[in-house]
């Protein structure tokens, strides 16, 4: 049995799919006999530790932040459990900000000689730039869960879905419509992670892979494997894990990906924490991988214990 501290909710507009992935965690871990206890944070305002929630987090073996968005997968709270010096499941403070900033994550993997998807990055003050022609993608550089990003078909459009995503980020990207099949992997492990097997999305009623297509019952199907070649495969296998190491995640991610009309594979974004409900991409797709839901969760438990031990030795 081990002791799991799970963190759920924040300040970000995930706030709520965050809570639904929590809850199923707590449940997964609580049936196969862990001690659980739960940590709310509030949605849309600052958060400190109080002195009974300090004592739960570091009572914990394990603390387990399901925690989607800015002020929880980028590296915030990462940074508050490294000072308090307790073991935490996924990605640390470097890594976990890196792949919340879209426009940073990919140039990292550029140099790596990985290849994304193109894309020009606007500021606040700076005139709009579409070098891709219509359609494309507007895109806050630092969120998700498709909040804040719309596919601008014209001027008029893009003009919108750049204040739109200006309202969530002072850094917005806009993207290359990428003609192709939309694919996803996970992604577990520290220093020797494992790839499962990519799945599909196909999304069965809007125009893109929005809010509503990732959230409400019905509007995705996901197909795993994905109906693209063995060789294909193998190469969106080996570009997840290549973005998974140069990002130095630990953990856990899922990376989004393209595989052209042409064939080529690309990377779009890295997520280290995913929707964790069992239902949610990552956990199906382990489980046609073969890791069911409550397996793949202990794993991340004690690849957080593992990491902890390991980092103890260094002299800081």
């Amino acid at each position: 049995m081990t002791r799991v501290a799970v963190l759920m909710g924040g300040r970000s507009s995930e706030h709520d799919v965050s809570v639904a992935s929590a809850e199923s965690v707590v449940a997964a871990l609580r049936e196969r006999g862990h001690d659980v206890v739960t940590v709310e944070l509030a949605r849309g305002r600052s958060w400190l530790p109080d002195a009974s929630t300090a004592s739960a987090l570091t009572a914990a073996e394990v603390v387990f932040p399901v925690l989607h968005g800015p002020f929880g997968e980028d590296g915030s709270v990462q940074g508050l459990l490294e000072l308090a010096g307790v073991a935490y499941v996924g990605a640390g403070v470097t890594a976990s900000a890196l792949a919340m900033d879209k426009d940073l994550f990919k140039s990292v993997l550029r140099d790596h000689g990985i290849p994304v998807t193109r894309n020009v990055t606007l500021r606040a003050g700076t005139a709009t730039e579409n070098p891709f022609g219509y359609p494309v993608f507007v895109k806050p550089a630092r969120l998700g869960s498709s909040v804040g990003i719309s596919k601008a078909h014209d001027d008029a459009e893009l003009q919108r879905a750049v204040a739109l995503a200006f309202e969530h980020d002072e850094k917005v990207l806009v993207e290359e419509f990428v003609s192709g099949i939309e694919v996803e992997v996970g992604v577990l492990g520290n220093d020797d992670p494992t790839v499962s097997l990519p799945g599909e999305i196909v999304v069965t009623n809007n125009e893109w892979y929005d809010y509503e297509a990732k959230y409400d019952e019905g509007e995705m199907d996901l197909v795993v494997p994905p109906r693209v070649s063995a060789a294909q495969i193998e190469r969106v296998r080996n570009l997840a894990r290549a973005a998974f190491v140069a990002a130095e995640c630990e953990g856990m991610a899922r990376v989004d990906m393209f595989v052209r009309d042409d064939g080529e594979v690309l990377v779009n974004e890295l997520n280290t924490i995913p929707g964790f409900t069992s239902t949610s991409v990552y956990a199906k797709l382990f489980e046609a991988s073969g890791v069911p839901y409550g397996e793949l969760l202990e794993r991340l438990c004690a690849l957080a214990l593992e990491r902890h031990a390991r980092r103890a030795s260094l002299r800081f």
